[in-house]
């Protein structure tokens, strides 16, 4: 029997993999979002075509409906967010609409059409790691029973999200299974975030001189290839017990300023490294890894692809 996935945030970067890798596995995809279909260079003109393109937006309820309604999914994959701290910073209010009011949009719909016996179907919500905040470094790695301590708006709003759909696993009976998902890239991401931004600004060291910019060099944070959160996500849709939160990360830190001498070694040119106070967040968490114990123990899933991968495919992305 062919298995029925709902993809919200259809035209985003971590979105596009997971209905790649649906796919592939057969799965029959709904993708809804704020435009009709998408532009990508991770699904061929044949995936695009596979999949059923629909138009919604969580801050519009009927949208909203229309999409459940149509998709009649077994899994639904929640990606709607606004994802980038600084957008979030920018439109607190807009924020927590879509983060948080959005996804309690969406399981009010669910749960109605549970209670009529129309559909039952896992809800996979993806958090944040962003939702720890600042931690010591001697508690490292953080698990899921760490405290929630959010520094930014966008944090808060990713908590508030987690806090409404464990609500709707205890009073409505949803099969909700939560991840806090720690720092992930991959080719398709926007250059906003910290990889592909290290990328091209090496590519344009590489292509004119100079130095090499970043913000807070000794920042530590745990990375995971793109492929391997997509993974963990359909995992989890399997093998993850409702009701709980899991922690979707590789375990291991590495400093920003490591980063990007890995970018340059890939790339292939020496260039010194500098700060740029422009490129750094003045609200920061020096240190964040995270613990997959829970998620290997409830799944079996692990890592299979390296942080040299993640570059390595950013510098192929960009240069082709």
């Amino acid at each position: 029997m062919t298995r029925r996935a709902l993809v919200t945030g259809g035209q985003g970067f971590v979105a596009q993999w997971a209905i790649r890798a649906m796919l592939a596995r057969g799965w029959q995809v709904t993708a809804a979002g704020i435009h009709h279909g998408a532009e990508s260079s991770i699904l061929t003109d044949a995936d695009r075509r596979a999949v059923e393109w629909v138009t919604m937006d969580v801050t519009e309820s009927e949208q909203v409906g229309a999409a459940v309604e149509r998709a009649a999914p077994d899994l639904v994959l929640h990606l709607a967010a606004i994802s980038h701290v600084p957008d979030a910073k920018r439109n607190p209010a807009r924020a927590f609409e879509v983060n948080t009011v959005g996804t309690v949009r969406l399981l009010a719909e669910l749960a109605e059409r549970r209670r009529d016996g129309r559909s039952d179907p896992v809800v996979l919500v993806v958090g944040s790691s962003e939702q720890y905040g600042r931690h010591e470094r001697g508690e490292m790695p953080l698990d899921e029973q760490a405290e929630q301590r959010p520094l930014t708006l966008y944090a808060s709003s990713k908590a508030a999200q987690e806090l409404v759909a464990l609500q709707a696993f205890r009073g409505d009976g949803l099969r909700v299974i939560c991840t806090r998902s720690f720092n992930h890239s991959g080719a398709g991401q926007a250059p906003s975030f910290v990889l592909p931004g290290l990328v091209s600004r090496a590519l344009a060291v590489a292509r004119n001189g100079g130095r090499l910019t970043l913000g807070n060099g000794d920042t530590v944070r745990d990375f995971l290839h793109v492929d391997d959160v997509v993974d963990a996500y359909l995992s989890l849709a399997d093998g993850g017990t409702p009701g709980e939160v899991y922690n979707v990360c590789s375990g291991e830190g590495v400093s920003i300023r490591a980063l990007a001498e890995s970018v340059l070694q890939r790339i292939g040119i020496p260039a010194d490294i500098s700060s740029d106070p422009a490129l750094t967040r003045p609200v920061d968490v020096p240190v964040q890894i995270g613990s997959n114990a829970k998620l290997r123990r409830a799944t079996g899933w692990t890592p299979r692809r390296t942080r040299e991968d993640i570059i390595d495919d950013l510098i192929h992305a960009a240069t082709r």
